[in-house]
């Protein structure tokens, strides 16, 4: 018992740890509610594509107002916000079930997507105080890992549920969404309070030299959004995916992810994020121009799970940032960067929802396009890049007042 209660201890003391569990317990929440939506949306609510784009552009309201988790630190501390936001996640995810109309799945989406933006944001900003440079891009890719074994609990769950049970909407998503607010409530009660080395700066920030980080922020919003919005959907609609179907995809996806998300972290780490973004963009291109063109089943299942392992690569870009940034800037912007990546994602949907009425593929061929746009940015990444050295622009050595 002592060996145990020692175990126990040092868990609690690990900072680490916490944000690990906390991605635990966002992706359960998360994953369930996205396992679920496309078929509870078509068979449920009626929805068309226009009406999915409208939902998740919904969704994507809270990310757009991220900056203003800057006001709620101003009167609690980021990790009581993040619990907080677990709290809101789950209460949202529960209640998606019993409001199955349009206005309803809009309320409750929103309230849902208030919950899992704040906490992305707080997260954020957390992981990059704590964790040093050095060990970032290993950890988050541990922390990605964890947030797949979420994200496959959650699938395999609801999939063997479905399959021997077959249980109502409303039953699977008030169930998904107490286990998220027990959770959270559990996870504030266990760990103690962590200090990252650098006191934050309070308010917002925005600074010139970071706009590469912007930009690039920006175009992940714009075009992950069209995967998001419309991928799954694609699925369900042309090829006819049920929820069995979609959950064992989910589930095949996050598998994978638990094993390759540590091994892509190393990768980070190892060839740097320049390569990185440079590699994820090209195969976000080549997964984008599969869903244009193909009408074989196997083959868009194929790309919807490449796509969803190589979304961790998207980490190189926070690692960037974690590099070139002033230690005190982290916090505040972590939510202005939540903003600029949900500028796009929150009209993205609607609009292409409409695209999608005229023609599918025009769809992705769009976002092939704004694929290519990020990698023409990635070029401008140093091999090295540091304060005064954010870009191939700038000298090296040359450094930036603060201020800047």
């Amino acid at each position: 018992m002592t060996a145990v209660s020692s175990r126990i201890a040092a868990l609690r003391q690990n900072p680490v740890a916490l944000l690990m569990v906390m991605a635990a317990i966002n992706y359960v929440g998360f994953a369930s509610w996205s396992a679920l939506l496309n078929n509870f949306a078509k068979e449920s609510v009626a929805f068309s594509g226009r009406d999915m784009g409208l939902l998740q552009s919904i969704r994507e309201i809270p990310g757009f107002l991220a900056f203003t988790a800057a006001a709620w630190i101003l009167i609690m501390r980021e990790q009581t916000l993040a619990y907080a936001s677990l709290v809101v996640l789950g209460v949202g995810v529960a209640l998606t079930g019993y409001f199955p109309t349009i206005i309803g799945l809009w309320m409750t989406t929103f309230i849902m997507s208030v919950g899992f933006h704040y906490y992305e944001t707080m997260a954020q900003s957390l992981t990059l105080q704590i964790v040093p440079k050095a060990q970032a891009p290993r950890v988050l890719g541990r922390i990605g890992s964890v947030q797949a074994i979420g994200q496959l609990s959650a699938f395999g769950v609801i999939m063997l549920a479905w399959t021997l049970f077959n249980p109502s909407y409303e039953t699977l998503f008030l169930v998904s969404g107490l286990v998220v607010v027990c959770a959270g409530i559990a996870t504030a009660l266990f760990f103690p309070r962590f200090n990252g080395p650098v006191v934050q700066r309070k308010g917002l920030v925005l600074r010139q030299r970071y706009w590469l980080y912007y930009a690039l922020t920006f175009m992940v919003g714009a075009r992950r959004q069209i995967f998001m919005a419309f991928g799954g959907f694609l699925l369900v609609e042309k090829f006819g995916f049920g929820v069995s179907k979609m959950a064992l995809l989910l589930l095949i996806t996050y598998a994978i992810n638990t094993i390759a998300a540590p091994r892509l972290g190393g990768a980070i780490a190892r060839f740097g994020e320049r390569r990185t973004v440079m590699f994820e963009n090209i195969t976000l291109i080549i997964v984008f121009l599969g869903y244009a063109v193909t009408d074989n089943p196997v083959l868009a299942a194929f790309f919807f799970i490449t796509d969803g392992v190589f979304f961790t690569l998207t980490i190189a870009q926070r690692t960037y940032f974690q590099k070139i940034a002033d230690p005190a800037d982290i916090a505040p912007t972590a939510g202005v960067a939540f903003t600029i990546n949900h500028i796009a994602a929150v009209f993205i949907p609607a609009v292409f929802g409409f695209i999608w009425l005229w023609n599918p593929s025009a769809v992705f061929a769009i976002g092939c396009g704004i694929a290519s746009v990020s990698l023409l940015l990635a070029f401008l990444i140093p091999d090295d890049p540091s304060p005064g050295n954010e870009t191939t622009f700038e000298a090296r050595g040359n450094a930036v007042q603060p201020a800047q």
